[in-house]
């Protein structure tokens, strides 16, 4: 099982939003159109982010942030003195002085990507994150960012869809990354796949999910009886073993239904449901839509990113 490649699952960039942009102080941008996920890479210079729920970050070249909110949030040029007092003035020279702008007199260039997410897809992602995260520069990443940036400035044929292939691997980079840091917060059920008790039969769920499961057999495979099992999981996933099958479940049904020719019992078959009906319901009450009318929804905003992307280019 890949904990973050399955965190990803429903997540592909289609006709994503990308942005080369140059800030020089005193100026900054804001954002406030609603995107649910940005991703922003410092190509030079250092930048501030902030947004209204949280405290600045602060990023030096090279240096990546996942802005995951729907509320506004600001780019600004950062200075010296910005950098020293987040203690990021490492290198920047005997002549920047604590209210200097040095590192960013000749501007910060970012080059960010957006996704377009509806309430549905990348949800699990979404609720995973905080409002705001940031990584320090990477070697890993840097090359991704140098394409994004050649393929913005080009036009060339198939230019949106290699975009959309760059900006998903910079998100999987850029993840895998702060997953590492040891102020990362991932969410319980993450965590708790290296517990003893709880992990196995997270473990079975994942490589399984259309087995039928009952709280017995995943206690079997834990190697404990069921009711130490059941509390040790709700404690540690904050649910129960059950509940947390059946969003998984739907999780990958929302990404099977993205499929072309998919029909609504051959995905209910593929996420463990005997028929159409008992899945259909499952996933109502899930994700608040029925299966069909999800469907739906995903071909309508596939033209709508279609025609933006027309409209942009």
């Amino acid at each position: 099982m890949d904990a973050l490649g399955d965190l990803l699952r429903g997540v592909r960039a289609d006709g994503a939003l990308f942005n080369r942009a140059v800030l020089t102080r005193p100026w900054e941008t804001s954002r406030a159109d609603g995107v649910a996920l940005e991703l922003i890479t410092v190509v030079r210079g250092a930048a501030r982010i902030s947004v209204a729920s949280g405290e600045p970050r602060f990023l030096r070249e090279g240096g990546a942030a996942i802005v995951c909110t729907g509320e506004p949030f600001t780019l600004a040029a950062a200075g010296g003195g910005d950098l020293r007092a987040a203690g990021l003035d490492a290198g920047l020279g005997a002549g920047a002085s604590a209210g200097s702008s040095a590192g960013s007199s000749a501007g910060c260039e970012l080059v960010t990507g957006a996704y377009q997410l509806d309430s549905s897809v990348g949800r699990r992602l979404i609720s995973a994150l905080p409002p705001l995260l940031a990584v320090p520069a990477g070697e890993e990443c840097m090359p991704i960012v140098e394409l994004i940036a050649a393929e913005i400035a080009a036009d060339r044929p198939g230019r949106q869809y290699v975009m959309d292939r760059m900006l998903d691997w910079m998100l999987a980079c850029t993840l895998r990354e702060w997953f590492d840091l040891p102020e990362a917060c991932p969410p319980a059920w993450y965590r708790a796949l290296g517990d003893d008790v709880v992990g196995p039969a997270l473990h079975a769920m994942h490589d399984e999910p259309a087995r039928p499961w009952t709280v017995a057999a995943l206690a079997a495979r834990a190697q404990v009886s069921r009711a130490a099992f059941a509390r040790n999981f709700t404690d540690l996933v904050g649910r129960p073993p059950m509940a947390y099958l059946t969003e998984w479940r739907m999780t990958l049904a929302a990404e099977l239904l993205a499929e072309p020719g998919a029909t609504v019992a051959s995905v209910a078959a593929q996420v463990g449901y005997a028929d159409g009906f008992g899945f259909s319901d499952a996933f109502k009450r899930i994700r608040g839509i029925a299966p069909s009318g999800y469907r739906a929804s995903l071909a309508s905003r596939g033209e709508n990113a279609r025609a933006l992307s027309a409209r942009s280019a």
